[in-house]
């Protein structure tokens, strides 16, 4: 009996089967080197999984890959779990993963530290964007659990050191898959208000996976993008957290974020009280000496020394003042020869004076003082003025110098 020939679709469909109802392939861990790391649009991960002699094509659903907390690199040594299974349309057999785990690093370490180069890079935990906080707050934001120790720890203190502060809570959770965004939008919102102070964020200790939501990206953003200046006081004080990183101020715990947020009011009080009594002190001291400086002011005019000294001044002031008058008296002296000079010379140049010793001015009709016979004519009529008043003439005729006729 012949045995029928397969077609192609069908061997793969078999090889697929084989496979899949294999109990090793079925669920397997394979460690090796992630290369090739492509992520389509619709979220899944293809990569390639290899050692040093093969390697293995690989792919990862995107319901998968949102499990995941760290971000899956090139380079990076995992331990994958998932199952040996055959594309069909290629004939390829494949390795489907179900999850990954980083080796010699747990996942949640390498998520922190890759979330932390990543953010560090960006520029978020720079020291010279940190706000500083507020001396004396009026209303303190508290994000954090209404439930547990850290929010108790924290009314304690305040109410202890700084009994006038108003404490705001915003409840959020602090743990679980909601707690980032609480967290998060808890900061926008006392960044809304304008009248809050200073912001204090965190919780009470735990594991790494409990305090997890402080080192959310969404959370570092908020953070970094408030314009409040925040605290971050998140578990004991060996735990850090990337919130920590990027806050304007790091706290060691909830109680001790309390106190480098509120004075303690009982020191303020001291310190007020001393500077009151220094600056009394300090006034004592100026009068005392303004007192012993005039004081002495008043000794040196009364004595024979300082009337002296008057006598003298007032002799050299007498001298001073003679000597200005008869300075100003010398200047007006020659000021008046001058002027009487000018005045003397300014007469002799009067038309007036050769008018009285028998002058005359002949002026034309038309206003023009005449200067020599070939400006009149014959019949002419032109007005003499004298140094007593006006006559009016007529030119008969004309003559020269030398007295010739010039009809």
């Amino acid at each position: 009996m012949e045995i029928r020939a397969l077609t192609v679709s069908e061997l793969n469909n078999y090889l697929k089967r084989v496979l899949i109802n294999d109990p090793i392939l079925n669920s397997i861990n394979v460690e090796g080197e992630i290369s090739n790391l492509k992520q389509h649009k619709s979220g899944h991960l293809y990569f390639s999984l290899k050692d040093q002699k093969s390697k293995i094509n690989c792919v990862m659903f995107s319901n998968e890959v949102q499990k995941i907390r760290f971000n899956i690199e090139n380079g990076l040594n995992v331990i994958i779990s998932g199952y040996v299974s055959v594309y069909e349309r290629d004939g390829l057999y494949q390795l489907y993963v179900r999850s990954i785990k980083p080796v010699g690093l747990g996942e949640l370490y390498l998520a922190f530290e890759q979330l932390k180069r990543k953010l560090q890079d960006e520029g978020l935990f720079e020291k010279e964007k940190k706000k500083k906080l507020p001396y004396l707050p009026k209303k303190v934001g508290v994000v954090t659990s209404s439930s547990g120790a850290a929010i108790k720890d924290i009314i304690k203190v305040m109410k202890r050191r700084l009994p006038s502060a108003n404490i705001i809570i915003y409840p959020v959770l602090v743990q679980g898959n909601k707690a980032a965004d609480e967290i998060s939008n808890a900061i926008k919102f006392f960044n809304k208000r304008y009248d809050i102070d200073v912001i204090i964020v965190g919780r009470g200790g735990g594991s790494i996976e409990e305090l997890w939501a402080f080192n959310e990206e969404k959370v570092a953003k908020a953070i970094y993008e408030s314009k409040v200046p925040i605290v971050s006081a998140v578990g004991h004080e060996t735990d850090f957290t990337i919130s920590d990183y990027v806050a304007d101020l790091r706290a060691p715990t909830p109680s001790a974020a309390a106190e480098l947020v509120a004075p303690n009011i009982i020191e303020l009080k001291e310190k007020i009280s001393l500077q009151y009594k220094r600056l009394i002190k300090s006034y004592e001291n100026y009068i005392k000496n303004k007192g012993n400086l005039i004081k002495n002011y008043r000794i040196s005019i009364t004595s024979n020394r300082f009337t002296e000294k008057i006598i003298v001044k007032k002799q050299k002031l007498e001298y001073c003042y003679k000597e200005l008058l008869n300075s100003f008296d010398g200047y007006i002296s020659n000021n008046l020869n001058k002027i009487t000079f000018l005045n003397e010379k300014l007469n002799s140049l009067n038309p007036k004076r050769a008018l009285n010793r028998g002058f005359a001015v002949p002026i034309k009709e038309n206003g023009k003082i005449v200067k020599s016979i070939d400006e009149v004519i014959n019949g002419e009529i032109l007005t003499l003025i004298l140094g007593n008043g006006l006559i009016k003439v007529k030119v008969v005729g004309k003559s020269n110098l030398l007295g010739v006729d010039s009809k």
